[in-house]
């Protein structure tokens, strides 16, 4: 993954995400939901982007010490004017880059870690940075995000994918997560979502954030490359639709 680049498209569209992000918005209530423990007294968010799931925490933890990170400078703005009077600690952040010595009694993030350059070696820190009975609680798209998208992209210009085909699987997820905690629990739900053009379908990929580094650079979507898309769309699928595969991942630290 290219950093610069997915912080370049957040914060380009940071003004526009909150219109764009219900099924975000779905994954972080399925998330908090999955939180069993009431008494986390500090908290770290990692890619916290518009501050949705931190309001969250803040109304489920009241009393919790709360710091929220993105990578994104406009993204924390953005979060930082609409949760001004909630006792909020913002810092703009690369995920990947926390230094241990913190301790945390929850590590949580929504919708984020797709985003990781090497989840695998990073999970360590994140271990290292709880309290002892500590969790690491988040959700993460999966591969099958996005596949009808795929799928037609294929088809018609044989190379050009979207960034969800490289997202980790379940089982990858579960190793990962073995090898650092106890406790491990995985869920995946599916959301699924129809557009009345393929047009509709890429602008809420573009500004809900889940492009990624996009699409090849050379490839440009004319008027007519965008009927050929959406006319081998239909014929696939009947309609423009889109399934977001997401797990639910949990772990206490051993």
């Amino acid at each position: 993954m290219n950093k610069l680049k997915i912080a370049n498209n957040f914060s380009r569209c940071a003004h526009l995400y909150d219109k764009y992000a219900d099924i975000q918005n779905k994954a972080a209530f399925e998330l908090i939901g999955s939180l069993k423990n009431n008494n986390f007294s500090r908290i770290l968010e990692l890619g916290c982007g518009t501050g949705n799931y931190t309001l969250m925490l803040r109304d489920r933890f009241k009393d919790a010490g709360i710091r929220a990170l993105d990578i994104s400078d406009e993204m924390i703005s953005v979060a930082q004017n609409k949760l001004k009077h909630k006792d909020i600690e913002f810092i703009v952040a690369d995920a990947e880059k926390i230094i241990p010595g913190h301790h945390f009694d929850l590590i949580t993030s929504n919708a984020c870690f797709q985003w990781l350059n090497d989840l695998k070696q990073t999970l360590p820190r994140y271990a290292a940075s709880l309290s002892r009975g500590g969790a690491l609680c988040f959700s993460i798209f999966g591969p099958r995000t996005f596949c009808e998208l795929n799928t037609v992209l294929e088809s018609v210009l044989e190379t050009s994918r979207v960034d969800s085909v490289n997202f980790c699987n379940q089982d990858d997820l579960k190793a990962m997560l073995k090898a650092n905690f106890k406790s491990v629990k995985i869920n995946e739900s599916c959301y699924r979502e129809s557009f009345a053009s393929l047009k509709s379908l890429l602008e809420k990929i573009k500004y809900s954030g889940v492009r990624g580094n996009g699409l090849d650079k050379r490839t440009y979507f004319s008027r007519g490359l965008l009927e050929k898309l959406q006319k081998t769309y239909l014929d696939k699928f009947q309609q423009i639709r889109a399934i977001y595969q997401v797990f639910f991942c949990y772990g206490e630290k051993r």
